[in-house]
């Protein structure tokens, strides 16, 4: 039952990604044009659409959306020598969720946001990011531990 549930994450992880990457290009600037952009994904309009979209993929979205400002900072802290702006949109859309739910999901531990954001970067980036993804997401993690990150949740 895990490994479905693990799966089905995955799946959602890559959703939200895939939404989140698209913003880059045509930003949402308020939550209804959020909604529009997560139902005209594939994967959601080919089911049909939501009318009110739900589950782990819309929560991650929403939260990751409503919080990039905060998560930005958190990128740029441990991203040394590297501003936001710099950081390739595929790299910074996938740091941006990995952070998020590393700082405000209880039900997902760092390492996995941590493991989950390589797995997004196998996907969609290419070799040279993995270890770039990895070191911030590992530095933050590091900083929850000590306490010098606080979570949100």
């Amino acid at each position: 039952m895990a490994k479905a549930n693990n799966s089905t994450r995955r799946s959602s992880r890559a959703l939200a990604f895939q939404v989140l990457y698209g913003l880059n290009f045509s930003p949402a600037s308020d939550i209804e044009e959020l909604r529009d952009a997560y139902c005209a994904s594939p994967d959601v309009s080919d089911r049909g659409g939501e009318a009110h979209p739900v589950g782990f993929a819309w929560e991650l979205i929403e939260g990751t959306w409503t919080n990039q400002k905060e998560l930005d900072e958190v990128i740029t802290r441990f991203a040394q020598n590297w501003r936001v702006e710099r950081i390739g949109k595929i790299e910074l859309t996938i740091l941006r969720l990995a952070v998020y739910e590393m700082l405000y999901r209880a039900d997902v531990p760092p390492k996995v946001a941590i493991n989950e954001g390589i797995e997004l970067s196998k996907q969609f980036g290419d070799q040279k990011s993995r270890s770039f993804i990895n070191g911030i997401l590992d530095a933050a993690a590091k900083a929850l531990e000590a306490g010098t990150l606080t979570c949100k949740y």
